[in-house]
């Protein structure tokens, strides 16, 4: 059940992070306004509560794992919202990342 938390914790995260920082890149990049840019900075905002959630009591290990679906969650949002292909070089990034999250966040500690 911890882990199922945890995974979820880290895909509500993401959303809010990877979604956020798309929102400002449209605000500005593709001049779609401030709008945008406000919808970003606040889902940016709701990112910074999503840790403070997960079940593990360490903010650098979180992080530290998050980085993972971070880096998954970007290759996923892109190619999703604006029809990037990735390679078999970003899946595999993106595996060995998701893989090293894994062991960060749910290695068997001794009496941690």
């Amino acid at each position: 059940m911890s882990i199922l938390r945890s995974a979820a914790l880290f895909v509500v995260a993401a959303v809010f992070e990877i979604g956020g920082a798309w929102l400002i890149w449209q605000g500005v990049r593709e001049h779609r306004g401030w709008l945008w840019m406000t919808g970003g900075v606040l889902a940016l905002g709701a990112y910074g509560f999503v840790a403070t959630f997960q079940p593990d009591a360490h903010f650098g290990r979180i992080l530290a794992a998050y980085g993972g679906i971070f880096v998954a969650g970007s290759l996923l949002w892109g190619a999703i919202a604006d029809g990037y292909r990735p390679d078999r070089f970003d899946v595999t990034g993106a595996l060995i990342c998701l893989a090293g999250m894994a062991v960060i966040m749910w290695a068997p500690r001794n009496g941690a």
